[in-house]
């Protein structure tokens, strides 16, 4: 069923709203209620765990019966099941909701299936609207509930010609100052940011997220360390606002550590090793590379080995967008054979 433009442009104002919400163990979902005849007459999200959902933080809005034959654009399907709030789809119905728009489906199972059922009390339903957009503002949340651990980023910044780091292995600074301060940005968006001890040893970072001005931002990733060497009493990384985690080389025992504390979203940043551990094992769902033009040649490759002994097996990508940042370039992929289903719009 083929959505308007009215519908499309409703779903775009749902995705805005939809960031006012928390990330964190719930989705990010906004939703926008259209009269009859196409004009905005209700907007909500969700405001964090036990609050109510999207769709009926907007119904709240209306006076009983005001929603009744209106179109509900929603980032995220409907959903069925009830939890600290009631189903969706059934607060729709009661509503008298007479057509439903939405972006991606809930991969949850426990709570899928309210499309499947607005559809047979017959209301229409079109999905698939913005997926895309959709889909990238819920990727941790879907890495969550489709794998069980954390969305993992894995960055690094590399020369033209390939290198992270001189002959003598000084690195800092490869990239310019808009490169830096949108590394900053990003690292204020995860919940753990990771190295390894190499990385420790040889730069002694601190791991913090920081404005343009040098301050801290106010959301700090939790710092974390991947190897058995010792991290020096006097490293940077104890300074940091929350305690170090440091874990062995187990990526997978590390990741569900992590989950378990409540963390969906790591930000890998640790040298060409981690980098490139994370990468072969299969655990990277997104990856930024900072390309900074300069020639460095030698020996310091930005990646080691991936496991690829061949070139039909090669790790394909799809770029999800380049953009330039003062000189360098952000690419930012994705692994080919991992990208959310139900992509076409309707």
């Amino acid at each position: 069923m083929t959505a308007t433009t009215i519908e499309h442009d409703a779903m775009r104002r749902a995705l805005d709203i939809a960031r006012n919400g928390p990330r964190g163990v719930n989705p990010q979902v906004g939703a926008v209620l259209l009269s009859p005849e196409g004009d905005i007459i209700a907007e909500g999200w969700h405001r964090g765990a036990g609050t109510p959902h999207a769709e009926v933080d907007a119904l709240s809005q209306l006076a009983p019966g005001a929603a009744r034959g209106a179109t509900a654009v929603v980032t995220l399907e409907p959903c069925n099941h009830t939890g600290r709030t009631g189903p969706c789809s059934e607060a729709l119905l009661e509503a008298g909701v007479a057509r439903v728009v939405y972006a991606v489906a809930d991969p949850n199972p426990r709570s899928a299936g309210g499309a499947e059922r607005l559809r047979a009390a017959a209301v229409e339903v079109a999905q698939g609207v913005c997926h895309d957009e959709a889909a990238d503002l819920l990727a941790s949340w879907f890495t969550v509930q489709r794998l069980g651990r954390p969305h993992v980023t894995v960055k690094w910044a590399q020369s033209l010609d390939g290198r992270a780091a001189a002959e003598d292995g000084t690195s800092q600074w490869i990239t310019g100052a808009e490169a830096r301060a949108d590394v900053h940005r990003r690292r204020g968006r995860a919940d753990a940011i990771v190295v390894g001890t190499g990385t420790v040893l040889a730069d002694d970072p601190s791991l913090t997220a920081r404005e343009e001005d040098g301050g801290l931002r106010p959301h700090q990733p939790i710092p974390v360390v991947l190897g058995r060497s010792e991290v020096p009493a006097d490293a940077a990384v104890r300074r940091h606002p929350h305690s170090l985690l440091q874990y062995d080389g187990d990526l997978d025992a590390a990741l569900a550590d992590l989950r378990e504390r409540g963390v969906h979203r790591v930000f890998v940043e640790g040298g060409p090793t981690i980098a490139s551990a994370f990468l072969r094992a299969g655990l990277a769902d997104e990856m930024l590379v900072y390309l900074t033009p300069v020639l460095l040649g030698g020996s310091r490759l930005a990646l080691t080995d991936l496991g690829v002994p061949s070139i039909d097996q090669a790790r394909r990508l799809d770029v999800a967008r380049i953009e330039r940042l003062g000189d360098d370039l952000l690419i930012v992929a994705r692994p080919h054979d991992t990208r959310t289903p139900e992509g076409e719009e309707s």
